[in-house]
């Protein structure tokens, strides 16, 4: 076979070759034609110049933009060559970074992506060079295969890797001979070894780039899971886990410990869980607010890092996913100048938002907003926050009575946990205070059960609760790929039982493009369960309440069930039937009418 000759990409030819297959107009052919590098584009490939231009696809109906992605696509096409999008959650990056040096890499332009047994996949932006496949071939004794990838992602990830991998083995270097596991049988070994400093230039490195990392993911947790030889960093994204790097554990306990002294947590202490707080900056300059926890575990301690954005933690009610009708119910439960109302749903179903954002909202100069927190989520300038500290006796119980010497009109209580914190808490929504706070239960009817449990009595209930709100999160559709699907007739009723709700025409499924990683979905809204205190509610909260009968008045009165509100979502092509059904319990009526 004939070799082909080597060459690289030009502006000239890509431009001519687009204008062919019809990429092109004509006024677009022209300009691009008279395309002259900036000074700072000299070093930049033939693909990322032309992307800058931000021409449109003659193609394509509506906008679309050839960006670097779409140019990449049409070219691996035209050359016959798989596309590849790099998505660094799915990277190994310790293989990828032992197949080849740095130099090696940067020289030819190209990043190893995927290692297998007897196979290399390697990313390249440039279809007819391929003078580096047969060195390649020969030093990993692995068959190589080319894809092509956008020649910024390939520039961007390999840097990242490097430097990570960089980081990672000299910082296990510097801590070998530390062990990592803190069970007993190893503690007399324990006590010889030289501790891990947290101040290591590497591992500054490893926790910057984490963090970097974890904010340009949108992850909503970092999780650092040690286990014998090695620690698992997970980010939750989306309320799903993903996997993202391997650490050794000797580094992982190195990383561990470097957070938890810029958390000012106490480093030697690692028999008892910690909590404490971070406060640190995106690349862009945003501030982002961590709340930091550790857990004593078999191999160590397990650090979950929760990431609390500004602009997440303080939205809009449309921008958190309320219907009109429970935007209407909660303003008007809001309004009140006394009484209780609770938000409830498991950790993690967006209690705090909507408490912080409805607090927001309240806090007016006019009005004194109190809070009380274990941990506080997030410090804001309108409200006073007081924090929760058990080693000096400071609980919620507590906390509320010297808040109440403050003159406030708005408390919020963190968690009603027991029953004096729910004493007071009610004491003061019933000396003219409105007070805000979150249950742990599964849907809203269920607070009043609980209260009753933690042995509250049904009059005070009944004279001091406003409303109960339930909510969950559930992901959303991505908008860029989202794909109209027939409706299951089966899962619809299912959802909506026991109702009788009109099936919709369609409905959208997740598809799975470059904005959303390909898992279909980008972002989280709530569902809700609003129901307001009623003159027909009140009747029924007695000692020996039944759960059933509250639900089911309070739905002849309009209050519609979580699985209910996600349906509507769903009728709108927000969500999936799927997702609704994951995260929302279901209706149940003994005798529905």
């Amino acid at each position: 076979m004939q070799a082909t000759a080597e060459r690289t990409l030009t502006l000239t030819t890509l431009v001519e070759e687009l204008r062919r297959d019809g990429l092109l107009n004509d006024d677009d052919h022209h300009l691009a034609q008279t395309i002259r590098r900036k000074a700072d584009e000299t070093g930049l490939h033939a693909l990322t110049v032309l992307a800058r231009q931000g021409y449109r696809d003659s193609r394509a109906t509506g906008s679309k933009v050839l960006t670097e992605h779409a140019l990449v696509d049409w070219l691996a096409e035209r050359e016959g060559m798989q596309s590849y999008a790099i998505d660094p959650l799915e990277i190994n990056v310790s293989a990828v970074t032992d197949v080849m040096s740095y130099a090696f890499s940067e020289r030819h332009q190209i990043l190893v992506v995927k290692v297998g047994v007897d196979e290399v996949t390697v990313a390249c932006s440039e279809p007819h060079v391929t003078a580096w496949v047969s060195d390649l071939e020969h030093v990993t004794r692995r068959r190589v295969t080319r894809v092509l990838s956008s020649p910024e992602d390939i520039r961007r990830y390999r840097v990242e890797f490097y430097q990570l991998a960089n980081s990672v083995s000299r910082a296990r270097k510097d801590h070998s001979g530390i062990s990592s596991v803190q069970n007993l049988e190893s503690m007399l070994e324990l006590g010889k070894a030289k501790a891990p400093d947290a101040n290591d230039e590497h591992i500054v490195n490893i926790v910057d780039w984490l963090l970097q990392y974890a904010f340009d993911q949108r992850a909503s947790d970092i999780h650092l899971e040690p286990r014998r030889e090695i620690t698992h960093v997970r980010f939750r994204i989306d309320g799903v886990l993903h996997n993202v790097y391997e650490l050794p554990a000797e580094v992982g306990m190195a990383v561990i410990a470097r957070v938890k002294s810029l958390g000012r947590m106490n480093i030697a202490e690692k028999r008892k869980p910690q909590d404490s707080r971070l406060k640190t900056k995106t690349p862009e300059g945003d501030e982002v607010e961590l709340r930091l926890s550790t857990l004593p575990t078999a191999f160590g301690e397990k650090m979950v890092m929760r990431v609390f954005d500004p602009q997440v933690l303080m939205r809009s009610f449309s921008e958190m996913g309320f219907a009109k009708e429970d935007r209407r119910r909660w303003a008007e439960m809001t309004s009140n100048n006394h009484g209780i109302i609770f938000v409830t749903g498991p950790t993690g179903s967006g209690k705090t938002t909507t408490l912080y954002s409805t607090l927001r909202q309240l806090a007016t100069p006019e009005v004194n907003v109190s809070t009380i927190e274990d941990p506080i989520e997030m410090v804001e300038p309108a409200f006073n926050q007081m924090q929760v500290n058990p080693a000096i006796d400071l609980s919620f119980a507590t906390g509320v009575r010297a808040l109440l010497r403050q003159d406030p009109d708005i408390i919020m209580v963190g968690e009603v946990r027991d029953l004096e914190t729910a004493e007071i808490a009610v004491q003061a929504a019933l000396t003219g205070h409105l007070v805000l706070s979150t249950l742990h239960t599964n849907d809203a009817p269920s607070a009043f059960t609980r209260l009753l449990e933690l042995g509250l009595p049904a009059y005070l209930i009944r004279s001091s609760v406003i409303g109960v709100m339930a909510q969950r999160l559930v992901r959303t559709l991505c908008p860029h790929c989202k794909t109209q699907q027939p409706v299951d007739e089966k899962a619809w009723k299912q959802l909506t039982a026991p109702w009788l709700v009109k099936t919709p025409a369609h409905i959208y499924g997740p598809k799975g493009c470059l904005e959303c990683r390909g898992t279909g979905y980008l972002g989280r809204m709530g569902i809700y369960e609003v129901m307001p205190m009623s003159e027909t509610v009140d009747v029924l909260i007695t000692e020996n309440t039944d759960h059933q009968k509250l639900r089911q008045a309070a739905m002849k009165e309009g209050m519609h069930s979580l699985r209910l509100s996600g349906a509507h979502k769903v009728a709108a092509g927000m969500t999936t039937i799927a997702e609704v059904m994951r995260v929302a319990p279901a209706t149940k009526l003994n005798n529905h009418s």
